[in-house]
């Protein structure tokens, strides 16, 4: 016997294929929500945790910010104390200079030359002297310059002809001059300190000849 389908097969393998579809594109939505949802709640988490790191870091900065002041306060109060301790090694070190002043003047002195007052202002000291010849004062301003360390940079103001009176009848051709130089600290040769000794302001005699 023959059978005959008379139902609409096509129109029923059509709304099959259609409801297969909208399933699958239901489902696909579906998947596609969650895990743009998981992504948007990673990228939520990874945006808050971030928030958080930039906040420590702005805590820690801070913190930072105010040992550094109290750094450059400290740096401020012992840049003062240098500044005080080098003033009072400089008093100590002038209180003892004219002693070394003195013997190693002494010492430098060329013959035929004397010194007949000294002056110190600070760290200069200007000699007012004669000499035999101007020789004697190149020789002079050369030990000055090499010869101590208590000197440095001499420096030949003027020199003038004169005459000095060794007797009413003996009277000498002379240079006076006037040499400036600089006075080098005690406490910057290393050099043994003295006690404590006047601030220097003398005047030699003239010897008796030149």
């Amino acid at each position: 016997m023959i059978l005959i389908n008379l139902l609409p097969h096509r129109e029923l393998e059509r709304e099959r294929r259609r409801h297969s579809f909208n399933q699958s594109l239901c489902l696909a939505a579906s998947l596609g929500g969650l895990v743009a949802a998981l992504v948007f709640v990673a990228f939520q988490a990874q945006i808050s945790a971030q928030h958080e790191k930039n906040q420590l870091l702005q805590t820690e900065i801070n913190r930072f910010d105010a040992q550094i002041k109290d750094i450059a306060s400290l740096q401020a109060e012992i840049t003062a104390l240098r500044a005080r301790q080098h003033a009072v090694e400089d008093l100590q070190a002038d209180r003892n200079l004219p002693v070394f002043l003195l013997n190693e003047l002494v010492r430098l002195l060329p013959e035929g030359v004397f010194i007949a007052s000294l002056r110190q202002d600070g760290q200069a000291l200007t000699l007012l002297g004669a000499a035999q010849s101007n020789e004697r004062v190149s020789e002079l301003l050369r030990n000055l310059g090499n010869q101590s360390p208590w000197f440095a940079r001499p420096e030949l103001v003027e020199i003038v002809a004169g005459t000095q009176a060794l007797s009413p009848r003996d009277q000498r051709r002379v240079s006076n001059f006037t040499i400036r130089v600089r006075l080098v600290r005690a406490s910057d040769t290393d050099k043994p300190k003295v006690p404590g000794v006047p601030a220097l302001m003398v005047s030699a005699p003239q010897p008796t000849q030149p």
